[in-house]
């Protein structure tokens, strides 16, 4: 009665069960890997905001790159802030979500190197061709504290550097494509500002990133589990009801013997 197996229809209804079975297994660990990175860097945020802040200096250096595991520390700087080669960055989000731009001014530290500040977001102008109105930078020497981070990438933000803005206009934070606007040496990465606050509160200060969500990894992968689970039960009910059905179909088929009705005519009266 399993015949049927071999069928067309049921040989590929199986493929199709054997093919899914291990890409939903591996889809649940994919799910199950990001979760645990999440984790992770939920760990790392939380222990980097909470380390004691060092100076900029000690953290990074003229063409370094960030690593990830000085992602978020706290650091000084102190020098002079230099708003002529101040740039924005465009298509920001602020806290609420609304779409403007980041301040970027360079800050001259004592001994003649820079350090890129981000000092908050602001609104765009209402012709995306202009220069907005941006809060100035306190004047004379200050000490700025904030997150360090490292420059951007297409690669690792999503946003795509484009070519031909406007004056003073930029897509990524880049200390490399800043240090040649500048003529100056500039220390690999930027700070996202922290203190002191802005007057008036404008730039709007970056909050700290989340480090308390962990998302619905662990949720998904469980599932897909579940559907992997799933699929050779779902296979197994539909072979049995195919055999079942079968096997009804085989029964209703049998034509019935004269005895049964030469009896069945006796039992029917006369008229």
């Amino acid at each position: 009665m399993y015949r049927f197996l071999l069928s067309r229809q049921w040989v590929i209804l199986t493929l199709i069960a054997l093919v899914l079975v291990p890409t939903m297994i591996e889809l649940g660990f994919w799910q199950f890997h990001r979760h645990e990175r999440r984790v992770a860097q939920n760990a790392l945020i939380a222990d980097n905001l909470g380390a004691k802040p060092l100076p900029v200096e000690e953290l990074t250096s003229p063409g370094h790159t960030v690593p990830r595991a000085d992602y978020w520390r706290p650091v000084t700087a102190t020098g002079t802030f230099d708003t002529a080669h101040e740039v924005v960055v465009r298509r920001r989000t602020s806290s609420d979500d609304r779409v403007g731009m980041h301040v970027l001014t360079p800050l001259v530290l004592r001994d003649g190197r820079v350090v890129l500040v981000n000092r908050g977001w602001i609104p765009a102008a209402a012709d995306q061709h202009s220069y907005p109105p941006v809060p100035p930078a306190p004047k004379g020497e200050v000490t700025v504290t904030g997150r360090l981070k490292a420059d951007e990438t297409t690669g690792a933000s999503g946003i795509k550097d484009l070519k031909g803005l406007p004056d003073r206009q930029v897509m990524l934070i880049s200390s490399r494509q800043q240090a040649e606007l500048i003529g100056r040496e500039v220390l690999g990465g930027y700070l996202e500002q922290t203190a002191p606050e802005a007057a008036g509160g404008t730039p709007e200060m970056i909050p700290e990133p989340d480090h308390d969500s962990i998302g619905a990894h662990m949720a998904y992968a469980v599932q897909w589990w579940l559907f992997a689970a799933g699929v050779p039960v779902g296979w197994v009910i539909l072979v049995r009801r195919e055999k079942h059905d079968r096997e009804a179909g085989t029964a209703s088929d049998v034509p019935a013997s004269p005895e049964s009705d030469t009896a069945e005519a006796q039992a029917t009266p006369s008229r």
